[in-house]
């Protein structure tokens, strides 16, 4: 009896402590974003395998209902499954759940209370969820507020925060007040804090990429650390005088990896503001592009690395480090892998930083823009390879017409090409791989049994170009500096965040009232600019209308920088396709302890490029790959709105199923009553493909 009793206690306690720690199931549910707090990817589940994958069946679909008529709405979410409930994020931003077996709605949490077309902006990518003897909450951001909910009931948790949610800006000062600041991606749960990254401003009037802990009951802050150090903090030598009190950026937008075992939270940051100009920023400017080690239980950095100095390409750590463990010399070596948009992989000690192989400092190009501070050494890893390509030949350009083959030519011939970190210009700069990617926030899958890394890519050059500001109208030179970026420079709209609309022919489509009410709130992508104010709108507005007066030249106060980046393109040759060969995206392993690459296969097709011989190219994607025991890699993320199922050795597809929408986004896996499900989020609203509400779960139609 004695025994029997002390077998429930220690059962009792056990469950306890996996609750304060906040871990589920592992085996059967998806309990984190991006599957752990290691960013693994992975599931050990094996019921779908590679001899009965062919057999995979829709076991059910959930609406909500809410995508955008315009295609401008997305779902970016990886869901979190536990114990047969499934949380996700709408197109709109709505919290639900449902049940992970049938699909049927349990809940909805609407932050903006039917409002969003007035008040919502901005995508989600997941959720963080906290457990323990305290009880549960679900955490994830809208706007720019995190908000606490009971996953029982959607309700909002009152007793945190203000009634259930907190301000974002919470503890980036009062500077920061009225800038733009909102988290794309979840914060992560240590113990009894969640810790939160954010999305800032790449321009002007950027906010502070701080680290900031939140207690998870009463949202009072516990722990801050400075991206951009203040005065007297180690790093702030990195930077101007002042630098704390004026710039912005150094962000954390990808999320976060922690160590829970060592108590450590590594953070990927972003560039710093403004991203293609540092005449205002000269230095090294930590701890802009680096991977920071802090305690997680205090926010005290431990040791930090930095993959790019000086940033001026956008070279944003665009992911969460994957945590792994890998045999060199004999021994195992916790370590973690960093994936960038220039595909290359850093591979640090996880304890120390340290790497595990030699990452030279190689001389680069210095700018000649005026006032520039270029940095003149920039890191390069050797022994991994990149699962990318990184440079431009005369022989990558495209032949596969003559009308494709003489705009390449030109475009060649005409911009500046040479590497990755050939400076921004006034010709303009081909951007290789692409300002999104080599990697981007969808992520790695890290096979836990063979030590793979599998890693998708987009290989599109983008183009570069600044702009010496001249004197111009006021509402010409404010639509350069706020809106030309993601609109372009001849109204046309783009691809940069989403589906971005022409403002072509604005005013026959939107009166000024309704212009100055998006500029304010933003709407779908676009983050609002309220501190613009009424005055600089119309003057905005009466530039694109064509009725601005050309005797109002008052100094745009907006823009302090001498030079303009002209605006995100993609370089598309005339028949819509980029302008050198295919692949276009691709779909890597690499084996972590041989530091080699297995395969390396195109993702995605047009089928209407294969249709007349070409073979398949691979599309730009977005969203990451999953990897089970059962032997398979499962992926969404194509333009041609497909998820694929790979045999993890070999790179062969063995799999494939149409979406209703393009799945930009990471799937979950995970099982309930022993039946094993895939599920996707099919937002799309991004390369030109329809908007969509839907997310489809998949399961064998034996079981």
């Amino acid at each position: 009896m004695k025994t029997k009793v002390l077998l429930f206690i220690f059962s009792f306690c056990l469950l306890v402590s996996c609750m304060k720690d906040n871990h589920f199931n592992e085996e059967t549910n998806w309990d984190h974003y991006l599957g752990g707090a290691d960013k693994a990817q992975y599931s050990t589940l094996d019921q779908i395998n590679l001899s009965n994958v062919s057999e995979l069946k829709v076991a059910w679909k959930y609406s909500s209902e809410d995508a955008d008529v315009n295609d401008r709405s997305q779902i970016q979410c990886n869901p979190l499954v536990i114990d047969g409930i499934l949380y996700g994020t709408s197109a709109k931003l709505k919290l639900f759940a449902v049940d992970a077996q049938k699909g049927t709605e349990l809940w909805t949490f609407d932050p903006f209370s039917g409002a969003f077309d007035q008040f919502g902006m901005g995508t989600n990518r997941g959720l963080a969820m906290y457990s323990s003897n305290q009880g549960r909450r679900i955490f994830y951001s809208a706007g720019d507020r995190l908000y606490a909910v009971n996953p029982d009931n959607g309700s909002l948790i009152s007793t945190f925060g203000e009634s259930g949610s907190i301000s974002l800006h919470k503890g980036l000062g009062e500077a920061s007040a009225d800038y733009f600041i909102t988290s794309n991606t979840p914060g992560i749960v240590f113990k009894d804090l969640i810790i939160m990254g954010s999305r800032v401003s790449e321009s002007t009037r950027a906010a502070p990429g701080h680290i900031r802990a939140f207690d998870v009951l009463s949202g009072e802050m516990k722990w801050i650390f400075h991206t951009i150090p203040l005065k007297d903090q180690e790093g702030a030598d990195t930077w101007p005088e002042g630098a704390s009190d004026r710039i912005g950026g150094a962000n954390v937008w990808a999320g976060f990896s922690i160590d829970h075992e060592r108590g450590i939270l590594y953070c990927p940051t972003g560039s710093a503001a403004y991203d293609f100009y540092g005449g205002d920023r000269a230095g090294d400017n930590l701890y802009a592009n680096c991977i920071i080690a802090v305690d997680a239980n205090t926010g005290k950095k431990l040791w930090h690395y930095q993959t790019v100095h000086h940033d001026m390409w956008d070279k944003d750590l665009p992911i969460a480090p994957n945590l792994v463990t890998i045999k060199k010399d004999g021994k195992n070596i916790d370590a973690l892998v960093q994936a960038t948009k220039s595909g290359y992989l850093f591979v640090l000690n996880r304890e120390t930083g340290a790497p595990l192989y030699p990452i030279n400092e190689l001389s680069v190009k210095a700018s000649d823009l005026e006032g520039e501070v270029s940095s003149s050494i920039q890191p390069i890893p050797t022994v991994y390879p990149s699962f990318s390509r990184q440079t431009i030949m005369k022989d990558d350009l495209a032949d596969r017409n003559e009308e494709a083959s003489a705009f390449a030519k030109f475009i060649f011939e005409t911009t500046r090409h040479d590497g990755m970190f050939e400076p921004p210009s006034e010709e303009g700069t081909i951007i290789f791989p692409g300002f999104d990617g080599g990697g981007e926030w969808g992520g790695g899958a890290y096979d836990k049994v063979e030590n793979n890394l599998i890693i998708n890519s987009n290989e599109v050059p983008w183009l570069c170009t600044m702009d010496a500001v001249v004197p111009s109208g006021r509402g010409e030179g404010l639509y350069k500096s706020q809106c030309q970026s993601c609109h372009g420079d001849q109204f046309q709209g783009g691809q940069l965040f989403g589906n971005v609309p022409s403002l072509v022919n604005l005013k026959s489509k939107m009166k000024r009232s309704e212009v100055l009410k998006v500029v304010e709130n933003g709407k779908g992508v676009m983050p609002g600019f309220a501190h613009l104010g009424k005055d600089k709108v119309d003057a905005i507005y009466d530039f694109i209308t064509g009725q601005e007066d050309p005797n109002d030249k008052i100094k745009d106060d907006s823009w302090p920088y001498p030079y303009r980046m002209r605006g995100y393109k993609k370089l598309y040759a005339p028949d819509g396709y980029p302008i050198i060969k295919p692949p276009w995206g691709q779909l890597t392993s690499i084996n972590l302890d041989k530091a080699e690459i297995n395969w390396q296969v195109p993702l995605g097709s047009y089928k209407e490029l294969e249709n007349v011989g070409l073979s398949i190219t691979g599309t730009e994607n977005y969203g990451g790959p999953v990897v089970t025991a059962g032997g398979l890699v499962f992926i969404a993320a194509t333009a041609d709105e497909k998820i694929r199922a790979y045999d993890k050795s070999t790179g062969e597809e063995v799999w494939q199923h149409e979406l209703p929408a393009a799945g930009y986004a990471t799937p979950a896996v995970y099982s309930v009553d022993g039946k094993q499900y895939i599920v996707i989020a099919c937002g799309g609203g991004k390369l030109n493909t329809k908007s969509g509400d839907e997310y489809i779960a998949f399961t064998l139609s034996s079981q």
